[in-house]
């Protein structure tokens, strides 16, 4: 490789990084925010899952298992599979970036579900490689026909997830069978947001070799820091991305809370209530303020701000208020803020600060029209003396 042709490779590998440090997030360093932005799930751990975590500092000194062997078959005993269909993950994202550098080369094509997973894009742009984005269907449709005989049909897999981030909604697993039936491509199917949906495509795993089911702990179970992610499917697929996993992906911590949650799952279930009564009603709160609000089987409702401002302006008011959402125009959701569902004070206190914006930008408006009429009036007055004194000059009747 020449000199300038090397120079070139790099500028566009920096220039990737740069954009995927950009990614607009806002983590721990934002004390005194309501965190309402990444989707986390802001309760404690169960206690019996903090005591793993506890314990496993005192084996801070070793080495972790460089095949996260007990992790997996943990989680194959949890979810009814076999150690062998299960890759255990730095958090799902690790697993996604694996699946690119195991699946994808210079000038392949990987399709997407659009709006989905920015993250995407920096990741099939790290590869050379091309995302074509497939847009939902009509009221959120899978749309199959287009991923079977569309362009997708050229790409190496097709991505979705399924509740779907950033709209949260859900597509009925029949749908899901019937594209990965008939698709010759690897389908692999992102379910972070699940335990919040009605359904799951676990049990669709074992019946095809071209499923790839992703699972994190980020989400629902509290775990966001701690990084722990699954992939579920064919032992083939598994070990195609095992073989190029980094050994000790995991630290021990990671290990220990991740056998720990997969043993107290049920414990999470009133969490999981929780967060989706709170949603509803928040959605509903929302729907009475003016905004449009996507029907949501996540733990975050997408919604569209009422007219005249856009998202941005939204999320720059609420950050004022300390309240942070997030934002959207990559999406073509320019309109649009997405909001986490946290706790019953966390979202008492977004909806005061959306009352509060929307009052100001009420009694604002009323204040422009107001002017406006006034200036109307004075106009009116100033033309209605100019022509009483036009009349008087001319010796018409004066009314």
């Amino acid at each position: 490789m020449s000199d300038a042709k090397l120079q070139r490779v790099l500028s566009s590998l920096t220039e990737v990084y740069r954009q995927l440090n950009s990614l607009p997030s806002s983590q721990a360093s934002d004390a005194g925010y309501v965190k309402l932005d990444t989707n986390e799930n802001p309760f404690a751990l169960p206690k019996a899952v903090m005591q793993s975590a506890v314990a496993a500092l005192e084996r801070q000194y070793l080495y972790p298992e460089d095949d996260n062997i007990s992790l997996r078959e943990a989680a194959a005993a949890s979810y009814d599979l076999s150690a062998d269909q299960v890759i255990a993950g730095n958090g799902s994202s690790e697993l996604l970036s694996l699946i690119y550098k195991a699946f994808l080369g210079p000038g392949d094509s990987v399709a997407m579900l659009s709006p989905g997973f920015a993250y995407n894009r920096k990741l099939a742009q790290l590869q050379g490689a091309r995302l074509l984005e497939i847009k939902w269907g009509e009221s959120s449709l899978l749309p199959i026909h287009e991923l079977l005989f569309g362009p997708a049909k050229q790409a190496k897999f097709i991505l979705l997830a399924n509740p779907n981030n950033p709209t949260g909604t859900f597509v009925p697993i029949a749908d899901i069978e019937s594209l990965v039936a008939l698709s010759d491509q690897l389908v692999v199917l992102d379910e972070a947001y699940v335990d919040f949906a009605p359904d799951s495509a676990l049990r669709l795993v074992s019946r095809y070799s071209n499923l790839l089911l992703l699972r994190t702990f980020s989400k629902s179970y509290a775990a966001a820091g701690i990084r722990v992610g699954f992939g579920f499917g064919h032992p083939e697929v598994i070990g195609r991305l095992r073989n190029i996993q980094n050994m000790f992906n995991m630290n021990v911590i990671g290990h220990a809370v991740g056998v720990s949650i997969l043993a107290h799952r049920a414990t999470y279930n009133e969490n999981h209530r929780h967060i989706r009564h709170e949603r509803e009603r928040v959605r509903g709160a929302l729907s009475r303020l003016g905004f449009s609000v996507t029907p949501s089987h996540a733990n975050f409702l997408l919604a569209r701000v009422p007219a005249g401002r856009d998202g941005v302006w939204w999320h720059a008011c609420l950050k004022r208020k300390k309240i942070l959402v997030a934002v959207l125009p990559d999406e073509g959701l320019e309109d649009c803020i997405r909001v986490s569902i946290g706790t019953k004070p966390q979202m008492d206190a977004f909806l005061a600060a959306v009352e509060d914006i929307s009052g100001a930008q009420t009694i604002s408006m009323m204040g422009r029209i107001a002017a406006s009429g006034s200036a109307l009036l004075h106009v009116g007055k100033d033309s209605g003396d100019r022509k009483e004194s036009d009349d008087r000059k001319t010796g018409l009747p004066q009314r």
